[in-house]
């Protein structure tokens, strides 16, 4: 058995079974896939793929079990590969991200200021994307880290850490009716047409359950996945926005008047996800902290050995979350 087939293999699957696309994805040619494919299953004397004709149909129950074991070692290859490298030159590496617009664009931006003043050859990536791609990305190993509020808890084969709390607030021009009403409810909120987030991008779900628990029906006239194209609708008179607390920058969002919204919507957690057994480089325990304090490195190295999700939960049960 060789590394190399196991790649092959993982490559395939990834690539919905196609050799063709998995080779082009290698930079090898498709023969020569095909060819390790068939040497491997010869060497084990089964089958891991069931053909049709030339092509391979679906992976076999014997093909599962194989090719999550190959999964695990090439991991641990990689792991090996990181652990060489902070003993090399714990200062010199790379740091992937993935994470949404409203995090890269107002909650990252001075951590990764700090991290790049303390670590200035680590090559930084940051990656754009709704939760569920970014949370695909960490679990594929795409990313190092992902960083989002929905779609990430899912994903059972991630470690997700908690690390801050954070609210919505409302949004409204200075001449707007709202600008002035005291004390702001969720009815006088809903007497408007509203500008907030698509489905599936911070918090809307849960937004929606704040307004229905109260019987309100609001009327959304837009949605969208950045808080910037929020506050440019609110500012050109089309309806209330209502966007996460941090995407509201009074420096420069001078021109729109913004209203705390304690007590009207629900708390909302955001969470780090990142793969199970991952070896973490000091540079990626300094980034967490940054984050968050309690994610630091002690910290995350037991949640990387706990047993499951429930047994992290517990270790960061009587944390009490920043907020942001």
């Amino acid at each position: 058995m060789k590394l190399q087939q196991f790649r092959y293999l993982q490559a395939i699957v990834e690539n919905n079974l196609n050799v063709t696309e998995a080779a082009e994805r290698l930079f090898t040619s498709q023969p020569g896939v095909s060819k390790q494919v068939k040497l491997l299953e010869q060497e084990l004397g089964l089958e891991i793929f069931h053909r049709t004709g030339k092509h391979f149909a679906h992976v076999t129950p014997a093909g599962q079990k194989i090719l999550a074991r190959a999964e695990n070692i090439l991991k641990e290859v990689e792991n090996i590969r990181a652990m060489a490298e902070e003993f090399r030159d714990e200062d010199r590496g790379s740091l992937s991200i993935a994470t949404t617009h409203t995090q890269a664009r107002y909650f990252l931006p001075p951590l990764i200021t700090r991290f790049r003043e303390r670590y200035p050859r680590v090559h930084l990536l940051i990656h754009q994307g709704n939760p569920e791609q970014i949370a695909q990305m960490a679990a594929s190993g795409q990313v190092d880290f992902a960083i989002a509020t929905e779609a990430i808890a899912l994903h059972r084969e991630l470690i997700m850490v908690p690390a801050y709390r954070w609210r919505h607030g409302v949004v409204v021009t200075p001449e707007h009716p709202l600008a002035t009403a005291k004390p702001l409810t969720l009815g006088a909120v809903a007497e408007h047409p509203i500008v907030t987030y698509v489905h599936g991008f911070t918090g809307r779900g849960r937004l929606e359950q704040d307004f229905q628990q109260q019987g309100l029906t609001p009327e959304i006239v837009l949605s969208a996945a950045d808080s910037d194209v929020i506050k440019t609708y609110v500012r050109l008179g089309l309806g209330v926005g209502i966007i996460a607390h941090m995407a509201f920058e009074e420096a420069t969002d001078t021109d729109l008047t913004y209203l705390p919204a304690e007590g009207l919507f629900s708390e909302h957690i955001t969470r780090v996800g990142f793969r199970q057994g991952m070896y973490l480089r000091r540079y990626m325990g300094y980034f967490m902290s940054l984050i968050a304090p309690h994610l630091d490195q002690p910290s995350l190295e037991k949640a990387l050995s706990a047993r499951n999700q429930e047994a992290v939960d517990a270790l960061f049960a009587g944390v009490t979350l920043p907020v942001h």
